[in-house]
């Protein structure tokens, strides 16, 4: 799997943390530099997130460790936290604006048992989609069904993706595509993000979609992959007809393909999965944030969306 690695520093602010983490990786803008708004990647904020086996467990010795992260919710307790995690929006418990080692942090975390599933399954597409994007892995045990599961990830957003594509199209139509499989119908695109926000993450980083997605796209029998000219072309055929057993989001996928109207009904069904996850989780920020924090995360947002309109209309 050609998901990247990470270097020291990453590593020094994992140490800040509890260790018992099944898997843990940095994203976004402050990782890989991104064109737009974005574009500052020394002051960007560092985005991590930790899986974890067991999270009442590890919220419980990050509480001991690191207390100020946390909002109100850290006076009821570790398991009154998990079950806020668990229970409401994406599954995944967000503390942002926390400083650490001279840089600002916001770190989620996420349950073994529920990224695996979303991975597999497309629940929320929330940090299953930040994860088909590249990103930098901190730390990773030898959990094998997890790493199956990072994979199988990435080769449904191929095939998610080839269902949106005509015949023949790029290497950056393809990435476009993929980058933007997480955004279909997330309200933020509205209210907070910047619009050219797919764009403006592939752009910079096509040669780390490419390392990311090379060896899936020259294995899969679906497209000739020209790589030297960074060009593919579909069988259309073998989409059709696929050999062996496909299954979990894959398998749907394969049946869509059917439909002339794939693309359009490929779209929907992400926008039906995208649009309830992020509002809840949205909305769960302010609990796990706690006030203060979330209206200036949010204010940050609306900052960089409205620099992102002056910078077009200027």
């Amino acid at each position: 799997m050609a998901l990247q690695s990470s270097g020291v520093a990453f590593r020094r602010i994992l140490s800040h943390f509890p260790e018992e983490v099944s898997l843990a990786f940095a994203y976004g803008s402050g990782v890989y530099r991104q064109a737009g708004p974005n574009s500052d990647q020394k002051n960007a904020m560092l985005d991590f997130v930790f899986t974890v086996d067991d999270p009442v467990a590890w919220h419980s010795k990050n509480l001991k460790k690191n207390w100020s992260h946390y909002s109100f919710l850290k006076l009821l307790g570790p398991k009154m936290i998990f079950s806020v995690q668990n229970n409401y929006g994406a599954g995944v418990y967000y503390n942002p604006l926390i400083l650490c080692d001279g840089r600002l942090v916001k770190y989620g975390v996420i349950s073994t048992s529920t990224l695996i599933e979303d991975l597999l399954g497309w629940n929320n597409l929330y940090i299953a989609g930040r994860l088909q994007k590249p990103v930098k892995i901190v730390a990773m045990n030898e959990d094998a069904t997890l790493r199956s599961a990072l994979d199988k990830n990435l080769r449904s957003a191929v095939t998610a993706a080839f269902l949106m594509l005509p015949e023949s199209f790029s290497e950056e139509e393809l990435f476009m595509e993929i980058a933007g499989l997480s955004y279909a119908g997330d309200f933020r695109m509205v209210v907070g993000e910047e619009k050219a926000k797919v764009l403006n993450i592939v752009k910079p980083n096509v040669a780390h979609f490419r390392e990311l997605y090379g060896d899936i796209l020259q294995e899969d029998p679906q497209v000739v992959y020209k790589c030297q000219q960074g060009h593919l072309e579909q069988q259309i055929n073998r989409i059709m007809d696929p050999p062996g057993k496909n299954r979990d989001v894959e398998e749907t996928l394969l049946q869509v393909a059917h439909d002339p109207d794939c693309g359009d009904v490929v779209r929907l069904g992400l926008s039906a999965i995208v649009r309830p996850s992020s509002i809840r989780q949205s909305a769960k920020g302010i609990l796990t944030a706690g006030l203060r924090k979330s209206v200036i995360y949010s204010s940050q947002k609306l900052h960089k969306m409205w620099k992102g309109w002056l910078r077009k209309t200027s």
